[in-house]
C-alpha cells in the first residue's frame, strides 16, 4: 500500500465534474483507491462516495492505493489534483 496527502487546490472543491474525473482515472487501474477525509473513507471508483466527502477548497485528502499498479494509480490521482482537475 502507498499513501499520500493531497490538498484540494482548485477554487470550487471536489464537486461533480472533478469527482467524475477522479472516478474515470481510478477505474483505469486494478488497484483499490481510497480517499480519506476527516475520518471518512471513500472508494475513488464510486462517484457517490467521492461526492459524500464534500471536499472544499483547501481540504486535505489522504489517498491510499493498494494493488498491482498502486504506484501508477497514486501518481495519476496526484496529477489530477495538481492540474486542478484539468478543466480550470
Amino acid at each position: 500500500m502507498v499513501t499520500i496527502e493531497l490538498t484540494v487546490i482548485n477554487d470550487s472543491g471536489i464537486h461533480a465534474r472533478p469527482a467524475a474525473l477522479i472516478v474515470e482515472t481510478a477505474t483505469k487501474f486494478k488497484s483499490n483507491v481510497i480517499f480519506i477525509k476527516d475520518g471518512m473513507r471513500a472508494n475513488a471508483k464510486s462517484i457517490m462516495n467521492i461526492m459524500l466527502l464534500a471536499a472544499e477548497p483547501g481540504a486535505v485528502i489522504k489517498v491510499e492505493t493498494e494493488g498491482p499498479d498502486e504506484a501508477e494509480a497514486l501518481a495519476a490521482i496526484e496529477s489530477l489534483f495538481l492540474s486542478r482537475f484539468k478543466y480550470e
